[in-house]
């Protein structure tokens, strides 16, 4: 069944020294169908995204408010307030998005057309509009689908079933935020969707990609560098702040919900890549403090890369 028209639905934009494009994305939003309200939450930016805010922009007939925090608390902390702010405002959709995604004008409409609790579009290259930026990989299989062509193959009218990339253009229901509460503000970035979208499914959200629905994005480059003689592959990132919230969270996601042995092969995975893929005896000991930070649930310590 799809959602009624009476259904209120709020956007949520994340943003963090990108004005160039939550510009664009505000003024998308105000041509897309259905949406009632855009909620912008800017972490502490220092590229003049704030001034431009407070000017309160405005997007067509929807209405644009936004919050400057205090400082930059990452994607996880932007969506925890954004999310809650949206439930506040009595939501009954949320419409979660990084300021990087641009959807498509029919993109909302046809994610109202079906009925879930967390539900999504494709993610697709910006460039080439025919490939993932996210590989898609359905629950049970080992091949991972790279192309929209390969999705939609797979797909059973227009959806394919349990699975979806969050916050790219995602909705959750009020309803599912009041069973699971908010996403982790402590992760700062990386694994904090991923997390997210596995809670939803432990508390038994109805989960799914809608196919025909897109949200275009720039190429995030090379996923995973090949590793174990090519049978696996390893989420290895120049970027200090970014490899270091990805041991910690990744770590800790696994422990929390896939269990303990998950957990350790993730550590032997990276002592295994660092040790023989890429040798790097700085980055190890970056992995390993991370991890350790983890398990104490020390959530602090990416703030001296910012």
């Amino acid at each position: 069944m799809a959602h009624g028209p009476d259904r209120r639905v709020v956007a949520v934009v994340v943003t963090f020294n990108r004005l160039p494009l939550v510009k664009r994305l505000v003024a998308r939003l105000g041509e897309v169908d259905g949406l009632h309200e855009v909620l912008v939450i800017d972490n502490a930016s220092t590229d003049g995204t704030s001034a431009w805010l407070a000017a309160t922009p405005t997007t067509g007939e929807v209405p644009v408010l936004a919050r400057t925090l205090d400082r930059n608390r990452g994607g996880a902390g932007g969506f925890h307030d954004g999310l809650g702010w949206a439930v506040d405002r009595d939501a009954d959709l949320v419409w979660l998005m990084d300021d990087d995604g641009l959807p498509e004008r029919n993109c909302l409409t046809l994610l109202l057309g079906h009925d879930y609790d967390f539900w999504g579009p494709l993610v697709v290259d910006e460039v080439d509009t025919d490939e993932l930026v996210f590989p898609v990989r359905p629950p049970g299989t080992a091949t991972a689908l790279r192309t929209v062509a390969q999705v939609r193959a797979r797909a059973r009218d227009g959806v394919l079933a349990d699975i979806v990339i969050p916050f790219n253009g995602v909705l959750v229901t009020r309803e599912l935020v009041d069973r699971i509460g908010l996403p982790r503000e402590e992760f700062f970035i990386w694994g904090d969707d991923h997390e997210y979208r596995l809670r939803a499914e432990e508390a038994g959200a109805r989960v799914a990609t809608v196919v025909t629905a897109t949200v275009r994005h720039p190429s995030v480059g090379n996923l995973g560098t090949p590793m174990m003689f090519g049978r696996t592959t390893y989420n290895d990132s120049p970027s200090d702040l970014k490899h270091y919230c990805m041991a910690r969270n990744n770590l800790v996601n696994l422990r929390d919900y896939r269990g303990p042995l998950h957990a350790i092969a993730f550590v032997v995975k990276t002592a295994w890549f660092y040790a023989f893929t890429r040798p790097s005896l700085s980055r190890l000991r970056l992995s390993v403090g991370a991890m350790r930070a983890g398990i104490a649930g020390d959530f602090e310590g990416h703030r001296r890369f910012l």
